[in-house]
């Protein structure tokens, strides 16, 4: 496992954004993807030991792709010059929420945790719903000490309260969301050590755990959109 490579590669792309380039150099995409491949196997190997509910991944199965859908965006470049991974215990899908890691150079990396997903309007409504109704377990989680010191709860937001909830609730600001999700920004040099990051990486993801799991509970029956 070689995260330096990686990040030479994704470098390389995001300075030769073309079509051209990236099929001439094919083979070095197919080795930097081996490698975080294997970053992905230590990091499940690391995260299963507090929550086993993940072993069963294939990190094959739990990478998305770097080209980009163009159709709706001024930019036009063709590939998203990042690694990208959602580890939860039905692989990459959106819920069950995990673990999830971006590997952009120039220190745009991060572990991320919780909904990023704010389409399914069947999961923000439960996520609401079960807000509402465990707010103190909401607060206790989100001020922990340890979590409060390297988390903040982000998300798409609308401006007022929705309809069907007390404008005066004691989280009435999150039940303003529309998504919840967590962030640990990474810097270059925190990608280096490939020994020691998989440990690390799986340290601030334990911290974020009981957050994963309250989102969890509150998405218990939820069913992916069919297309």
């Amino acid at each position: 496992m070689n995260i330096d490579s990686i990040i030479d590669y994704l470098s390389a792309l995001s300075m030769n954004n073309n079509r051209e380039w990236y099929h001439a150099n094919k083979e070095s995409f197919k080795k930097a993807n081996a490698e975080f491949e294997g970053l992905l196997q230590a990091l499940i190997l690391e995260i299963g030991k507090f929550d086993s509910s993940i072993l069963n991944n294939n990190p094959k199965e739990l990478t998305f792709k770097i080209v980009r859908d163009t159709r709706f965006s001024h930019d036009k470049s063709p590939y998203n010059p990042a690694f990208r991974a959602h580890i939860s215990s039905k692989g990459k899908l959106p819920v069950p929420v995990g673990y999830y890691l971006m590997i952009k150079p120039n220190n745009q990396s991060f572990l991320g945790g919780g909904l990023f997903a704010d389409m399914f309007k069947d999961a923000t409504t439960m996520i609401r719903d079960y807000i509402a109704q465990n707010g103190e377990e909401w607060e206790k989680i989100i001020h922990e000490p340890k979590f409060a010191k390297y988390f903040t709860v982000q998300g798409t937001a609308l401006k007022r309260v929705p309809a069907g909830y007390e404008k005066e609730h004691p989280q009435a600001e999150y039940l303003k969301f529309k998504s919840w999700y967590l962030e640990y920004p990474l810097k270059d040099e925190d990608l280096s050590n490939e020994e020691i990051f998989p440990v690390k990486a799986a340290e601030i993801f334990h911290i974020m755990k009981p957050f994963n799991d309250y989102l969890n509970k509150a998405l218990v029956g939820f069913e992916m959109p069919t297309r």
